[in-house]
């Protein structure tokens, strides 16, 4: 049962005593401090949405405290929801003896074991216990010894028993220290550990075991273990199938933030569906007690006098929490469990710069020092530097929300009064792309059609971000959300503080197509991955396909406990449930590249074989009803393994089933360290009873107890399965031989000089006998020699399973160019034959030959053996015929000529023998000979014609994938040429603009210049007409002089020129308009 302490001494939301007349009862005494101060609230459920509340008042706020610390303490340790069996069984004893005037009731060990009642009533006639349902047993009779009787009677354990005569006592009632010693080094003991770091145990602990689990105290002095003993010793703490360092912080937290899987959530304010379910504050505590890290926060405009911002689903029918009692539940409860970082990612629909600046008020005097705000000087906000460690930001909080230069800030603001003002625009009008479920910022916005615009618009929401003010902006900084281009640019630009969002459908499709660019991306900067936005019932997707990629924050919905979130739950229960886990080493180093969806065995990765066998299960259901395991494993695409395995439905006996099957192999886990064990068990009709999830990398080798635990990853105190497991290092069957050799050397030896000694029997003479056993010795390491180059030839080239290499490496990115169709086009590059030697049809055919190879090795080798104990059969008929002869002389006391004959005959009947046996075996290796050489000239024929059509095939498919590679370069060319053309016509109009913006300018500066010599001009003209005005009387009295001299001369000549009047007369025009230009001429 979930089980989370506090002391509310928070808020005036805390539902005090209503009644005056309670809560004077309640005051009075000697209490010290308020009724707040003093309350202790236990809150427990059966999982984070289905929670009460029990308060209890304390008298004084030091007890409270006090009584809040430690109860805390203990529903959080982790040794304690990872007790052993041995501890689960102690703690069902002690539960039921917990009644009142010392004496237990029948019933409730009738209710314990519910599954099958008249097991239970003969166990305790055996045990001489009162059987009846209203009997009541006193505690001073039911003691631990008979409490274990009742079990081992209630729920034999003849498994245990059959695995105890195997390790050693077959005869005896016993094992020794040596023979438990053996067991545990050989058994228990994990292969992969460094044998000096991690030395076998020493007759001296083992013998400290025996006394500690061993209950009969004579033969733990004696250094032996019963059967009991042994029982208690499986099910003790130091068997257990994960190391209990695994469940304490052991990992490096000194690594860049990149380099961490996060915990995190998703729409943390729910309790239910994305359409109308519940928001509460109270999820916010639950869930960060969980151990998440990362928080996600829908703020919207308070519509209400006091403008206070509130948290929701935007545009549905779910209620509404203050957003200041969201930030407070945070601050008490952000470090309670992990020590490390919390990200607060924000969903900023607020448009209203006074609320968005309380918002930052409130973070800013809630969470105290704990928000960080300026970045850290060892870490500036600059390209090339990487993020800080859990370590060096343990204890704060980071706020991931959109963030606005400097030069923005104006116009931001500008844009959200105009967006507050208008009261039709609401929250549309001036947005940018939103986060989770609706639409976060970082989705790539481009689509090919307007079904692939709809699709997306579906799985990431419609509704928009508010911009962000300069107080909400300067909390921003290592989590900067920003708009993902391309990964490329990613790595162009180098900002490790910069992060993006993207949508499931998104990241499916980026992880599809650019597999190896996205784990390079996810070393350098953060990702985020949230469920898309059709999951209205809050289901999740599985998150083993992001962290595959190396994703770090790969939100879920807590409030939905399915499949995906109980695999969640079961990854970041390890590394002491800090919300933190390391990702493995080829997903953080820089110099290596991971393509998750690999084939093969990686260089520099041990790959492991891990063998699962379900022995039996203990206490699985409380109804008499058949039960079955399943087995499967998640990780890598090689590696994950769904419903591997599964056993036998028992028969109707849930009690102790024991299923007798062959055990479930993987035999090759590429990525270990990223790969998890799922074992779970059902009821017959397919209802779930409980599971485990287990790291490969952490499992224990032996016999081991599992601990099952139930939807919502709480500990099933009495249920348990007992399983086998076998964990090593992954061989190819090619080198199984080798490695064999090599783990047991003497018995590699000892089949050599078996063979030796075998071909040895040639010749019986004692003094060729080492001569023959040399020969024999030269024959057979020829042999072997054959055999071995066999094998290197054919392990040579038999590199794991390299499927798919034709789409791996048979397409490669062309050379840069600036020519567009350069920029589209990709190389394309034939396998090689080494490529196509690695494929799985050809390994297939060269794994063929190798065995029937071996097979006539093999037949030859008997053959060999054959004629060997052939001619020494007949060498010792020989020898035996040769004494009895040699007798029958002696007794008949014959000349020694006669033996001397006798000898000379066997002397001579001995070299035919010899010399029949080395034409026999001559023969015998030429047939070998023959049928070897024509065996491989077929096998290289056959070989030949398998890598031609190895080659055919993976051709014709190379051929097919260019030509679809071609329609899409079409697509792609089109589209960018679609693109460059808009982009030309852009600019064109542009130009345009820019144009007439010039020509405008001009156009102003040429009127501003006529305005500005208006005052010019009219001083000039006002100082010239002073002057003429002064001159004005001169300029008369010169004109009339002038005018009546004119008059006197043209009078005397009228008179002798008459046709000169008229011109007479002209001139005087003349005269008159140069005087009239004189006075009057004043240019304009």
């Amino acid at each position: 049962m979930l089980l989370i302490m506090r002391l509310h001494m928070l808020s005036s939301s805390f539902l005090l005593c209503q009644e005056a007349k309670l809560r004077e009862l309640l005051d009075v005494g000697t209490l010290e401090g308020k009724l707040e101060d003093r309350t202790l609230t236990v809150v427990s459920g059966a999982d984070m949405v289905n929670i009460t509340y029990l308060n209890f008042t304390a008298f004084s706020e030091e007890v409270a405290k006090e009584w809040a610390e430690e109860l805390f303490s203990l529903a959080s340790n982790l040794l304690a929801q990872n007790m052993s069996r041995e501890s689960c069984l102690e703690k069902i004893f002690t539960s039921t003896c917990l009644y009142r005037c010392c004496r237990i009731l029948s019933s409730s060990i009738f209710r314990l074991f519910s599954a099958d009642r008249r097991r239970v009533e003969n166990a305790l006639e055996v045990c001489s216990l009162p059987t009846g349902r209203n009997d009541t047993i006193p505690q001073d009779t039911f003691t631990p010894d008979i409490y274990r009787q009742l079990l081992n009677n209630i729920c034999p354990r003849n498994d245990i028993d059959t695995i105890f005569s195997e390790i050693g006592a077959k005869i005896r009632p016993y094992l020794t220290v040596e023979q438990m010693t053996d067991f545990l080094n050989n058994r228990q003991r994990d292969p992969r550990l460094n044998e000096i770091l991690y030395p076998p145990l020493k007759a001296e602990q083992v013998q400290g075991l025996v006394e500690k689990y061993e209950p009969d105290t004579m033969l733990s002095r004696r250094g032996q273990i019963s059967v009991e003993g042994f029982s208690r010793y499986l099910s003790g703490e130091e068997n257990s199938i994960i190391p209990p360092e695994k469940l304490d912080q052991s990992e490096d937290m000194t690594l860049p933030l990149s380099h961490y899987f996060i915990n995190s959530s998703h729409s943390t304010y729910l309790t239910a569906g994305q359409l109308a379910g519940n928001s509460s504050v109270e999820m916010y505590r639950q869930v960060l007690l969980s151990g998440c890290r990362c928080i996600e926060l829908d703020c919207w405009k308070g519509r209400t006098a006091d403008e206070e911002p509130f948290i929701t689903h935007g545009f549905t029918m779910t209620s509404e929490i203050s957003f200041k009692e969201v930030i407070e539940a945070i601050a008490e409860s952000a470090f309670k469990t992990s020590p490390f970082p919390v990200i607060l990612s924000f969903e900023n629909h607020v448009d209203s710069p006074k609320q968005q600046a309380k918002m930052a008020e409130y973070c800013r005097s809630i969470f105290g020092d704990a928000l960080l705000t300026d970045p850290l000087e060892k870490y500036p906000l600059e390209a090339g530097v990487p993020l800080p460690s859990p370590v060096d930001l343990m204890g704060k909080i980071l706020i991931k929300n959109k963030k606005n230069s400097h030069k923005a800030d104006g116009s931001t603001k500008k844009k959200l009064l105009e967006q507050t003002s208008n009261p039709c625009s609401d929250t549309s009008s001036l947005c940018e792309p939103s986060s989770p479920c609706a639409g976060e910022a970082d989705a790539e916005s481009d689509a090919d059609e307007e079904n692939d615009e709809s699709k997306k618009s579906m799985d990431e929401g419609t509704v928009n971000e508010a911009f962000a003010t300069e107080e909400m902006s300067n909390l921003v900084n290592y989590v900067q959300p920003v708009k993902f281009n391309s990964f490329e640019t990613c790595k162009k630009i180098d900002r490790s503080y910069e992060m993006s969002s993207f949508v499931e459908t998104k990241a499916l499709e980026l992880l599809k197509e650019s597999p190896v660019e996205f784990v390079e991306y996810n070393k350098l900067q953060l990702s985020r991955i949230y469920p898309k936005g059709t999951r209205v019932d809050s289901s999740n997707y599985m998150p083993q396909v992001f962290w595959n990629a190396g994703c770090q924050l790969v939100a879920l919905n807590f409030q939905t406990i399915d499949l995906p979130m109980q695999l969640n739950l079961g990854i970041f229960e390890y590394n002491g449930k800090c919300g933190y886990r390391l990702k493995p080493e080829f997903m953080r180093r820089t110099d290596k590249q991971f393509d998750p969806f690999t084939q093969n065995t990686v260089d520099g990765i041990v790959a492991h074989t891990l063998s699962v066998k379900i022995i039996s299960g203990q206490f699985l259901s409380d109804k008499r009803i058949g039960v079955y395991v399943e087995v499967e494993m998640f990780g890598l695409p090689v590696d994950t393994k769904r419903k591997a395995f599964k056993t036998k439905t028992s028969q109707c006996n849930a009690v102790n089933p024991v299923w007798d099957e062959d055990p479930v192999v993987f035999k090759r886990v590429v990525l270990p360290t990223l790969a998890s064990l799922r074992i779970a068990v059902y009821e017959d009709n397919g209802k779930f009873i409980g599971h485990c999830i287990i790291p490969v990398c952490a499992i224990r080798p032996g016999y081991h107890y599992i601990s099952l635990r139930n939807e919502k990853n709480q500990t099933l105190t009495v249920p348990s399965i007992f399983i086998y497991t076998e964990v090593k290092d992954y061989v190819p069957d090619t080198f199984a031989d080798v490695i064999e050799a090599l783990s047991n050397p003497i018995l590699y030896v000892s089949l050599m000089e078996q063979r030796a000694n075998q071909l040895a029997a040639l010749t019986q003479e004692e003094g060729a006998q080492e001569a023959d056993g040399e020969e024999v010795s030269e024959f057979n390491s020829s042999i072997t020699a054959g055999l071995t180059n066999t094998v290197k030839h054919s392990s040579s080239v038999c590199a794991e399973d390299a499927l798919c290499q034709c789409n791996q490496r048979s397409v490669k990115p062309a050379v840069k160019s600036e020519d567009v169709v350069q920029s589209v086009l990709t190389e394309v590059d034939a396998q090689t034959v080494d490529e196509l030697k690695q494929l799985k049809a050809y390994l297939r055919e060269q794994k063929r030959q190798y065995k029937e190879l071996k097979e006539l090795m093999r037949k030859h080798n008997k053959k060999t053996s054959e004629l060997i104990n052939e001619h020494a059969s007949k060498q010792k008929q020989l020898r035996s015929d040769f004494l009895r002869r040699r007798s029958a002389l002696q007794k008949r006391c014959v000349s020694d000529q006669d033996q001397d004959l006798l000898e000379q005959e066997r002397c001579e009947k001995l070299s035919e023998l010899k010399e029949q046996q080395q034409q026999q075996l001559l023969m015998l290796r030429q047939e070998q000979f023959y049928s070897e050489k024509y065996l491989k000239r077929e096998h290289v024929k056959l070989l030949v014609e398998k890598l031609m059509a190895v080659a055919e095939e993976c051709q014709n498919n190379q051929l097919k994938k260019l030509k679809d590679l071609c329609e899409k370069e079409n697509k792609d060319l089109k589209k960018r040429m679609d693109k460059r053309r808009q982009e030309k016509f852009q600019e064109l109009e542009e130009a345009q603009d820019k144009r007439l913006e010039r020509l405008l300018e001009k156009h102003k500066d040429i009127r501003q210049q006529i305005l500005d010599d208006k005052p010019k001009l009219q001083s000039e003209l006002d100082q010239e007409y002073q002057d003429k005005f002064r001159r004005l009387p001169v300029e008369i009295q010169e004109f009339v002089q002038d005018s009546a001299a004119c008059k006197d001369k043209l009078s005397r000549d009228s008179d002798f020129l008459p046709i000169s009047t008229v011109t007479g007369k002209l001139k005087h025009e003349e005269v008159e308009e140069r005087s009239s230009e004189k006075v009057f001429g004043t240019p304009l």
